[in-house]
């Protein structure tokens, strides 16, 4: 294993970290309802396009792989 294939995951799993951590505040936000209507809404749009970067951050790490190794 090399330190670019390392380093490389490691980046990865970071970025997934933060993107989790932004979804999980999210989340207990939401689970609170004292916010008005529009907010709830918007933090519903703004959670699923962070579930579908952390989906895209997985899917570029697996395409990119094969060249870490």
């Amino acid at each position: 294993m090399n330190s670019e294939f390392v380093g490389f995951t490691l980046d990865a799993i970071g970025k997934i970290l933060v993107a989790y951590t932004a979804i999980m505040v999210h989340y207990r936000f939401l689970k609170e309802h004292k916010i008005d209507e529009k907010v709830f809404r918007t933090m519903k749009q703004e959670r699923t396009i962070a579930i579908f970067g952390v989906g895209l951050i997985i899917i570029g790490y697996l395409l990119q792989i094969k060249s870490k190794l």
